[in-house]
């Protein structure tokens, strides 16, 4: 059974493990420095850049003003084009439904198009306890699987892998699931590349059933948008008899013109290239070419719970470019694993709690990996405001009864609300403070509320409140 995030510990005690790691650290500063790099060179090509934020961070608020309709859009297109659409409300319903689609072919061995929803949901355990073997095709998503790892990025999942580590996986592992690394392999990467290629495509050729993601929806066509680099997805997309795809529902795009928007902004913002490699486009089943039966999963799983939230529902614009990861400096310290997600970085502190909750330990801790600096609002192509959204998420832990909160903490914040709540106790209660200041712990307070001078120090208690100054002044006159 491959690992999972499930009971992942929270950020603050996987952040601290996670930053001792010096070839973690290394390696993370090494790509997302590389990557954020060659995006600003081609965002400066466009002298349009910024209207083209505007223009689809304006789609995606349509669109999710609108959701119930385009997607019933969507179910209506794809079915007058030979297509079967199935709705999951959650991880458990989409899992199930996929597993019987498959099970219904009779294979045991399927490819897949690398898929971040596919990884939330936990497909591929789901389809491996049913006796079923789900093998990735993409060259990153293989090196995490091969090596039972966990991704740590949305674009690059390997990103936390350097060559090294992943000749050793391909010599240890490519030979237990199909054809084995060559002799003699080396860390090169065209080397690494061509060990990949021939062992994948012995995937591609017996494969009957492809699985898939999107990464966008045309409503007025129902067609399957997926955009990717290496030419594995068109393989999976084209070869295969029966073709699954696995989509969230916030993915809708409205028109093919409104893809143009996109198709534009995704590439030079995740990977620094004007336009990806490979952008395959599919509407429904076409006799004699391509895939012949065609189903389409649309997956809630959380989205219409961040929908309902006036503040955090512009998490649901994201198009997963990941640009927000390269630059955050959180981010590059800690690597992917510490936000116990596939999605981690800024988008994973505010979209993991949107869709489960605050109730969390896990997941209420996340919208404090952060430092504001709000460099992710800057880069973000959908013009989505991180640092808005972390607030608020920060707000509704504070004012809300999240598991994360100490017991101690809860009893303080209710005792210092009903002081607050009464003039004259906050009065005796600020008197007194200045009184007891000298007493108060220079390096670390006590007990509990040791963990809030682990990373601050004790600020200085004037004896005398502003309020007392004040008033003794005659508002600072005297």
């Amino acid at each position: 059974m491959s690992r999972t995030f499930v009971g992942w510990p929270a950020f603050p005690e996987a952040a601290a493990a996670a930053t001792h790691d010096e070839r973690l650290r290394a390696n993370v500063t090494r790509a997302t420095h590389t990557i954020r790099g060659k995006r600003a060179r081609l965002v400066a090509e466009r002298p349009d850049w910024e209207d083209l934020r505007d223009s689809a961070a304006a789609l995606k608020d349509d669109v999710l003003a609108h959701l119930d309709s385009y997607l019933l859009q969507v179910e209506e297109q794809v079915t007058a084009a030979g297509g079967t659409v199935h709705w999951a409300r959650d991880a458990a319903e989409a899992n199930a439904l996929v597993t019987a689609l498959v099970q219904a072919t009779g294979e045991q061995e399927i490819v897949k198009v690398k898929s971040m929803l596919t990884e939330e949901i936990g497909l591929d355990n789901a389809l491996e306890a049913a006796g079923i073997s789900a093998r990735e095709t993409d060259l990153a998503a293989a090196i995490v699987q091969l090596g039972d790892d966990l991704p740590s990025h949305v674009v690059v999942p390997a990103l936390h892998r350097n060559r090294a580590e992943i000749r050793e996986i391909f010599v240890r592992e490519m030979g237990r699931h199909g054809r084995p690394a060559p002799d003699g392999l080396t860390d090169d990467p065209p080397q690494l590349a061509e060990a990949a290629r021939l062992h994948l495509r012995e995937k591609f050729l017996k494969a009957r059933v492809a699985v898939s993601g999107a990464n966008f929806l045309v409503a007025e066509t129902g067609t399957v948008v997926v955009v990717e680099s290496e030419g594995n997805g068109r393989m999976c997309l084209t070869l295969a008899d029966t073709l699954i795809s696995v989509v969230g529902i916030e993915k809708v795009v409205p028109t093919w013109r409104d893809l143009e928007v996109f198709l534009q902004l995704l590439a030079r913002n995740a990977t620094g290239e004007r336009m990806s490699p490979y952008t395959t486009t599919f509407s429904g089943v076409t006799p004699g070419d391509g895939p012949q039966t065609f189903h389409l999963v649309l997956v809630d799983n959380g989205r219409t719970r961040a929908l309902a939230d006036e503040v955090g529902r512009q998490a649901l614009r994201c198009i997963r470019c990941g640009a927000c990861m390269n630059i955050c400096p959180v981010y590059e310290r800690t690597g992917g694993h510490a936000y116990g997600s596939v999605y981690p970085g800024p988008i994973g502190a505010i979209l993991n709690p949107l869709l489960k909750g605050p109730d969390d330990p896990q997941t209420a801790s996340l919208p404090y990996a952060s430092s504001l600096c709000g460099a992710c609002n800057e880069v973000c192509p959908v013009r989505i405001r991180f640092t808005d959204v972390l607030l608020e998420l920060r707000h509704q832990v504070a004012e809300g009864d999240a598991a994360v909160k100490h017991p101690a903490e809860k009893a303080a914040l209710r005792a210092i609300g009903a002081v607050m709540e009464h003039p004259a106790a906050w009065n005796a209660a600020v008197r007194a403070a200045g009184t007891a200041g000298p007493l108060v712990p220079k390096n670390r307070l006590p007990g509990p509320l040791g963990g809030w001078t682990d990373s601050r120090s004790v600020p200085e208690i004037p004896k005398e409140s502003f309020r007392s100054w004040w008033k003794r002044t005659d508002g600072g006159t005297r």
